[in-house]
């Protein structure tokens, strides 16, 4: 059973696709979790959740103090229960979008994001992913130091980040590989010194 674990309806279940997914464990969550919050970006944050499946990446982040949510998923049985879990939990800041995922980020962005899950497939092609981060990378849509978490199988090469990236963090459970990454971090220009 796929379920809530911590926050605001910490504990709830969720109901899950019945087949075409494969739900994140509630112990990756938990981890995935743990570390956005150490790197202080979950609390207000705008999350993106593409290939959502159930929606339980995004429905965790809106538990846990994330100001808006919207999740993406192109098969509508899979935007049905999101839709579903989102009515069930009764969490008035979670969209839910039936769309792809390539094609949501090239739309115009109407707000910035904080963070983004990036769960697809795990059979889904290397070049697909990397075209769907250089996308993301090439819009407006995320913020100086946003973190957008990828999910992929440990058999699977690292991801090609965008040039301007940087891979803040890989970690293994099972046979699934989280990468953390985004935006490199800019150098203030020291102030000049008044004369």
């Amino acid at each position: 059973m796929t379920r809530i674990v911590a926050g605001t309806v910490g504990g709830r279940s969720l109901q899950v696709p019945p087949k075409g997914t494969r739900p994140t464990s509630d112990r990756v969550r938990e981890a995935i979790f743990s570390r956005l919050e150490h790197y202080g970006v979950l609390e207000g944050a705008y999350v993106l959740d593409l290939y959502a499946g159930s929606g339980a990446l995004g429905l965790e982040a809106a538990s846990r103090g994330a100001q808006k949510v919207v999740l993406v998923d192109a098969a509508r049985v899979a935007a049905e229960v999101c839709r579903t879990n989102v009515r069930t939990l009764g969490l008035t800041n979670v969209q839910v979008v039936q769309d792809k995922a390539e094609k949501f980020v090239l739309s115009p962005p109407t707000t910035t994001w904080d963070v983004v899950f990036i769960d697809p497939p795990y059979d889904l092609a290397e070049a697909v992913v990397a075209e769907l981060l250089r996308q993301l990378s090439a819009t407006s849509a995320l913020v100086e130091d946003a973190v957008v978490v990828v999910e992929r199988s440990t058999r699977s090469p690292e991801p090609q980040w965008p040039a301007g990236w940087e891979l803040l963090a890989r970690k293994d459970y099972g046979e699934t590989a989280v990468y953390y990454a985004g935006p490199a971090a800019t150098e203030e220009p020291a102030a000049a010194d008044a004369p």
